[in-house]
């Protein structure tokens, strides 16, 4: 039988790897560059590897605490740790321009959290139950 559970040390290694890339990377930027077009595209960059780096355990530990059927796939945390920093990378980018209130980034939130149920909701209809008497 096939094991597709996804462990921890995995997860809190990339997950250490890119918040000490982001957080690291984003502190010498802002201690050393002067706020220039370069700049500030590492700089979102770099707060988009600090984000996903720090929200990978807490979607890992959301998705142990609440499973579904079929389990997360690797490639599924991951991207749904990536929703959760393209949501602060947004609400960084709309603060720039002085248009962020709470009901946008109540749309935004509630935007992203329908886009990833529909992609999940493909992932459910693609999955293929796992045949025990073929393995």
């Amino acid at each position: 039988m096939k094991n597709n559970t996804i462990t921890v040390f995995p997860v809190l290694i990339t997950s250490f790897i890119l918040a000490l890339i982001g957080w690291a990377g984003l502190y010498i930027l802002m201690e050393t560059s002067q706020p220039y077009l370069g700049a500030r595209w590492l700089w979102f960059f770099l707060f988009t590897l600090a984000t996903t780096g720090t929200a990978l355990p807490i979607v890992y530990f959301l998705n142990k605490r609440f499973p579904s059927k079929p389990g997360i796939s690797t490639p599924s945390l991951i991207r749904q740790a990536l929703w959760v920093a393209v949501f602060f990378d947004l609400l960084a980018w709309l603060q720039l321009g002085r248009i962020l209130n709470p009901l946008l980034a109540l749309v935004l939130a509630v935007g992203l959290i329908i886009i990833e149920n529909l992609i999940r909701l493909v992932e459910r209809t693609r999955w293929q139950p796992v045949d025990e008497d073929n393995e």
